[in-house]
């Protein structure tokens, strides 16, 4: 055991031996490539997701909430550390042939609960690393079922969504490859069998669930339960056996008398990936989907349920992001932060419902390595010159094939009012000149820390990642 896992092993044991029974548990499940219209509470078609929209009539629904960045491995990074995603050397989304992973000097949310006797567990997608040095069971959870990085991600990508003709995926369980994933259509129901028990199991004592579903990212499979079932093919099937998931874990919360000491949170970890076009989300009007800080790629779905807590039926229409929840959970299992520098804020308060609570001002939109492509400030959204990867120039694929897609370029900084142009359709940088000076300065202080390559700045607080056989 490490030092870091043995300090923690102490700590937990002596909080779990001390905690009074007004624990809350916290439940976190993250979805992948669910964009902002996919659930029929956000206006999906040829589906319903009843389970998922009585969540949001019970609890609080997020309007502007934002994944650290709009790709899944570094999305991830940014949630369990509540950092930008740059700040903690993550980019992209490292696959089976990536040399590194989530630094031991990071405390991740399952190290974070653990302080305060927390039983932790993740069920499903990992993707913060795939070697032994990065696996959940060395960075804070107690338990681990699922794959290790994307359901699309081997050695050999196939061809024009030939998904059906790959290298098997490895399953793990804890530390050990337990089998090679040939039929995924058991996931979506593995995981949360696997779920139920673990509440079941620790029903009696403060628990921590991540479940992180590999679904809906492409390939896309789904069980015989629900099978043809929608109205919008196989993409409407998986989301109608997704919200079967939430309901079964909502379910056995309610069922234990678990209700009011439980936080559940449910979002995605990016937007849609639209170019596979019947296979896909919608990002409900945004502009771009995934891969792109537009908010296609960024603004994602979050409900929160919190019996007792949240307001019911109540929209949220404030700033937030994924790299916010690591000091929520925080706060609300008074756990102390670490002694790195975070970059999320506690929204306690907005789950509450407090009406006059802003915790988040702007947000900073990073995407590649180290580019500052955008900062808002929930109101207005100033867009710097990059490239980027556009879905509108080509017709999205088909039944699991790829639409073709091309780069367009920025030139000149852009500027989006976000109240009346969501879809960041119309660029208004001449008509506000008071609220680009106020955004170039907030880019200027956080390219003063975390660097920006599109400018060469260096940054003077970035942390980096760990490497297989680094000395």
């Amino acid at each position: 055991m490490n030092n870091k896992l043995a300090v923690l092993a102490a700590f937990s044991a002596f909080s779990a031996a001390g905690m009074a029974a007004g624990h809350t548990n916290i439940i976190l499940i993250n979805l992948d490539d669910v964009g902002y219209g996919d659930f029929s509470c956000n206006g999906a078609y040829g589906y319903r997701t009843p389970n998922i929209d009585k969540m949001a009539s019970d609890g609080v629904r997020f309007t502007h909430f934002l994944a650290g960045q709009p790709i899944s491995g570094a999305s991830r990074a940014g949630l369990l550390t509540g950092c930008y995603p740059n700040r903690v050397g993550f980019a992209g989304a490292p696959g089976p042939d990536s040399n590194y992973g989530i630094n031991p000097d990071e405390m991740t949310m399952g190290e974070l609960l653990k302080q305060k006797g927390y039983a932790t567990a993740i069920f499903g997608k990992w993707h913060l690393g795939d070697k032994h040095q990065f696996l959940p069971l060395q960075n804070g959870f107690d338990e681990y079922y699922g794959l290790p990085y994307s359901n699309d991600m081997w050695p050999f990508h196939p061809q024009q969504g030939d998904w059906f003709n790959f290298p098997d995926l490895p399953t793990y369980d804890g530390n050990e490859v337990v089998g090679y994933n040939t039929d995924q259509t058991r996931l979506t129901t593995d995981y949360t069998t696997h779920s139920v028990e673990f509440i079941k199991k620790n029903k009696n004592k403060p628990f921590f669930l991540y479940l992180a579903h590999n679904m809906p990212h492409v390939p896309l499979a789904v069980s015989d339960k629900f099978k043809g079932k929608s109205e919008q093919g196989l993409f409407g099937d998986v989301m109608m056996e997704i919200d079967w998931s939430v309901g079964e874990v909502l379910k056995t919360v309610r069922e234990l008398g678990l209700e009011d000491n439980t936080l559940v949170v449910l979002t995605s970890d990016n937007g849609p990936w639209t170019n596979y076009g019947n296979h896909a989300g919608s990002a409900g009007g945004l502009r771009e989907a995934k891969a792109t800080t537009f908010d296609g790629g960024n603004r994602v779905p979050c409900i929160v349920y919190w019996k007792g807590k949240t307001k019911p039926g109540t929209t949220c229409n404030k700033l937030a992001s994924n790299i916010d929840l690591f000091p929520t959970f925080a706060e609300v299992a008074k756990a102390p932060l670490p002694a790195n520098k975070i970059d999320g804020v506690s929204i306690l308060s907005l789950i509450e419902g407090k009406e006059e609570a802003n915790p988040r001002e702007s947000f900073a939109y990073y995407y590649n390595k180290n580019d500052l492509e955008a900062v808002t400030d929930g109101m207005f959204k100033l867009v710097f010159p990059h490239k980027y990867v556009t879905y509108g120039a080509y017709e999205p694929g088909n039944d699991g094939q790829p639409g073709k897609l091309t780069n367009l370029e920025l030139t000149k900084p852009e500027l989006y009012d976000l109240r009346r142009d969501p879809g960041e359709r119309y660029n208004v940088i001449g008509q506000y000149p008071n609220e680009v000076a106020k955004l170039m300065k907030i880019a200027d202080k956080v390219r003063g820390e975390l660097g920006d390559d599109l400018t060469r700045k260096k940054g003077t607080e970035r942390r980096q990642p760990a490497f297989v056989n680094a000395k």
